[in-house]
């Protein structure tokens, strides 16, 4: 008689309801789906609660065909327990099965799991309760990430230390014998076999049921549900060294003539050493996730509010847009702001890479977490709690280093019969050499079998792609480079070709004034005033960068102001006519500029707009304006074509400037007067010359960003070009670009390395420990050299991953 399925309840955010009509007309079509027993909407909250034993698929479907969406919902849940790929792809299965999982990822390196769908929390924790983890709501897990791995240190370095000091009599016993035969003549004189085999009996079982619990506690159940992983191994191995020898020290008789003798060193010893490989894995561990902590850790706990003209501290979390906080010397800026009052220089380093202090006055960004130099400053806050940049930051990090790369779907399939397959191996090499092995069988039999089980090591390759996109993502980080989707990691380090968006990208993005030419006669201090009166009536860039140049002069009345879209503008200031415009406006109004055609050619050459001035119908000065070229853009560029990259630039402006800008810079290709909805055709184009990434920084940038293979956003641009974007350059420095290039390199590299060791390990080892040598060469391995092996198998991936910890430092 099959039971009835339990009734579960299950929340479900609802979006697109604007009344009371639409909160009842959901309601309806959930009560109509089969196996619903009661369904309750609500307006206010936007969520639907339903209970019953219906499919959460059927429960969506019906929401859908009211006309109606379920609101996307990600939750991340802490993993605790976890040692192997085993152990990730067991938790993973049993979260997509819960009702209402769309998508499940499990991360072993960062003990965490991102769920999507609409599955409820506590369906999710039981989901891997029951598969034998603990797990917590990421938010409400105890401690921080590095309390709780300090404790995880903490525990393995007393079981570590117990285990040690019980296994040591143990092996000083048994092996002192084989190495010494002094020492072994020296015990069956004094305490005699029997004693020895009985001490031995007695430490190996206290090492086992202490701190080797763990492994039976967590493997056996695996076992018993048809998953097995790592624990299941260690325990299988160390579990049969004991009952065997057990046997052959209670009731020797029931073992074949010639085969009574005792591996309790090798059960006491591959708990120890499995329990060592565990306390060096996860103090690496510690290190490789130190990134997100030390951002974290830029978050300052209170800020100076000012209130009626005095200061009071209170904690950050209450200070609220509009707010006026007072920043002393040596402080960090509590939230993202603006300068109010002062002036100092802010080190952004810590957050945007940038190497030197950025000299701030009033008007000026500030970002929270950074650090205020030398003066005092009240800054006016923007953004607040997580609309922060920090707290983005920190997102884009975490939801990176949570990430799968299409590279770990191989090690995915792997490691789902990994472990069932060599317990088959294990059982295989004990038959084979039971049958066909040297008298006596038996023992060589267990031994190889122990070995087998042993040295298999599929925390290695669970540990093999996740560590290496931890530290990467991290070290990242530091260097102002965010890969906001892992996947990104991976596929940055095939591009062919970099495109670029010009204005905000490889320049300044704001025009400015580059040259300014008297005629004969004239001088540009008593120009540029009257000039810039004129263009201070204009709100044209051109205007602006001409009277910026004018900055702190006084500038005279202007009357009669008149402008000509396209052509340029026209006053009088003290009785004379003032106009200022193109070469073909000066033709118009009969201004004869031959004088300054030779110099307007060159500067138009350089990529530099040509403007004339005129006084009263005769030309007086050339002036030019451009959106000059960032400083650190040539080192980019030298940079990205020193890595072999075709490079192009995107451009709304004429040909002429763009390709002399192109010139200048060494760019290979120039696509100009593009218009923002061009520039998707143009990705699409400069695609099929191979993998595509896309630079740029404004909203019009946006779907040229999300066509490209990578989209790189700057992040000085705007949100929505962040929002697009595959990677972040947190100072708009291009340099970064080339630093984000070489690290996704750096780490697959690395992650392959990882992959090839954890593989090539397993592929040669295991046949050793089966005993393919023993017939050409005589040699076995000892399941105790097994177990050293596996421990520092992980090990090894580990060391290898923190290795990147270290990019871009220059030694």
């Amino acid at each position: 008689m099959t039971a009835a399925p339990m009734e579960t309840t299950l929340s479900l955010p609802i979006t697109g309801m604007t009344c009371a009509s639409c909160a009842g007309r959901v309601e309806r079509a959930l009560k109509a789906v089969p196996g619903v027993s009661s369904a309750a909407v609500n307006l206010a909250t936007e969520t639907a609660e339903i209970r019953g034993v219906a499919p959460a698929d059927a429960l969506v479907a019906a929401v859908s065909a009211a006309g109606y969406d379920i609101a996307p919902r990600v939750q991340d849940l802490s993993i605790e327990g976890m040692t192997c790929a085993s152990c990730v792809a067991r938790v993973e299965r049993v979260l997509k099965a819960v009702p209402g999982v769309a998508e499940a990822t499990v991360n072993l390196a960062t003990e965490s799991a991102r769920i999507e769908g609409v599955a409820d929390a506590s369906a999710l924790i039981a989901a891997v309760k029951g598969a034998g983890y603990e797990a917590r709501i990421a938010a409400a897990a105890t401690g921080s990430p590095s309390e709780r791995r300090e404790r995880e240190v903490a525990g393995l370095t007393h079981d570590l230390v117990l285990a040690a000091a019980l296994t040591l009599p143990v092996f000083v016993l048994e092996m002192g014998g084989h190495l010494i035969p002094a020492f072994h003549h020296w015990v069956m004189m004094t305490i005699g076999q029997g004693t020895s085999w009985l001490i031995q009996f007695a430490l190996t079982t206290l090492v086992l049921v202490g701190p080797g619990r763990r492994f039976f506690m967590k493997g056996i159940p695996a076992l018993m549900n048809g998953a097995p992983d790592m624990s299941s191994l260690v325990a299988m191995g160390a579990g049969a060294a004991w009952v065997y020898s057990t046997l052959a020290t209670f009731l020797p008789g029931l073992l074949p003539p010639g085969s009574v003798a005792v591996y309790f060193e090798a059960a006491a010893m591959i708990v120890t050493l499995i329990l060592l490989g565990r306390l060096l894995e996860a103090r690496a561990k510690g290190r490789s996730s130190r990134a997100i902590e030390r951002l974290v850790g830029l978050q300052p706990a209170i800020a100076h509010l000012r209130r009626d003209g005095t200061a009071r501290d209170v904690p950050v979390a209450e200070v609220r847009p509009g707010d006026l906080l007072e920043l002393r010397p040596g402080e960090r800026v509590p939230v993202d702001g603006r300068v109010a009052e002062g002036a100092s220089w802010i080190d952004e380093s810590m957050v945007t890479g940038e190497p030197l202090p950025v000299e701030k006055h009033a008007g000026d960004r500030v970002i929270g977490g950074t650090v205020n130099q030398t003066g005092a400053l009240v800054m006016e806050a923007v953004a607040v709690g997580a609309d922060t940049m920090l707290s983005r930051i920190i997102r884009m990090v975490e939801a990176a280093q949570g990430g799968k790369l299409p590279i770990q779907a191989l090690v995915d399939k792997v490691t789902l019969w990994f472990v069932p397959a060599v317990m088959t191996v294990a059982a295989l090499t004990f038959l084979a050499w039971l049958v066909f092995g040297p008298v006596p069988s038996l023992p060589m039999a267990l031994v190889n079998g122990v070995a087998v089980l042993i040295i298999a090591c599929p925390c290695a390759m669970g540990l093999a792609t996740p560590v290496s996109i931890l530290v990467g993502t991290g070290r990242g980080a530091e260097l102002g480079v965010l890969f906001r989707k892992g996947e990104a990691l991976q596929a940055l380090q095939g591009v062919q070709v970099v495109a670029f968006d010009k204005t905000g990208t490889l320049t300044e993005g704001k025009p400015v004034l580059t040259s300014f030419q008297p005629a004969p006669g004239e001088t540009k201090e008593s120009l540029l005033p009257v000039l810039a009166a004129v263009e201070a009536q204009s709100e044209h860039p051109v205007a602006r960068a001409i009277v910026a140049a004018a900055e702190g002069v006084v500038l005279p009345v202007v009357e009669g102001f008149l402008a000509k879209p396209g052509h340029g503008v026209s006053a009088r200031i003290g009785g004379a006519e003032i106009a200022l415009g193109s070469a073909r406006e000066m033709g118009r109004r009969g201004v004869d500029i031959v004088a300054f055609e030779a110099e307007a050619e060159r500067l138009a050459d350089r990529g530099e707009s040509p403007i004339y001035a005129a006084r009263d119908g005769r030309a007086v000065a050339l002036l030019a304006v451009a959106d000059t070229v960032k400083p650190t853009t040539p080192q980019a560029i030298a940079a990205l074509k020193a890595m072999g990259l075709k490079l192009a630039m995107i451009s709304g402006d004429n040909a002429r400037t763009a390709r002399a800008i192109a010139r200048d810079l060494g760019i290979d290709e120039v696509v100009a007067e593009v218009t923002p909805e061009g520039k998707v055709e143009v990705i699409r184009k400069l695609k099929a010359q191979g993998s595509l990434a896309f630079a740029g920084d404004g909203i019009n940038d946006a779907p040229a960003l999300a066509e490209a293979d990578v989209g790189i956003a700057m992040g000085t641009g705007t949100d929505v070009a962040i929002e697009a974007a595959d990677v972040v350059l947190v100072s708009g420095r291009l340099p970064a670009l080339a630093d984000a290039i070489g690290l996704s390199h750096a780490t697959m590299r690395n992650i392959r390395q990882n992959l090839f060791w954890a593989f090539a390990y397993n592929a040669a080892l295991i046949p050793v420990a089966a005993g393919v040598l023993y017939p050409a060469f005589g040699i076995l391995l000892s399941p105790v050299l097994a177990a050293g092996a596996m421990a520092m198998s992980s090990v090894f991936v580990l060391t290898n991953a923190l290795r990147l910890k270290r990019y871009g430092v220059r030694t």
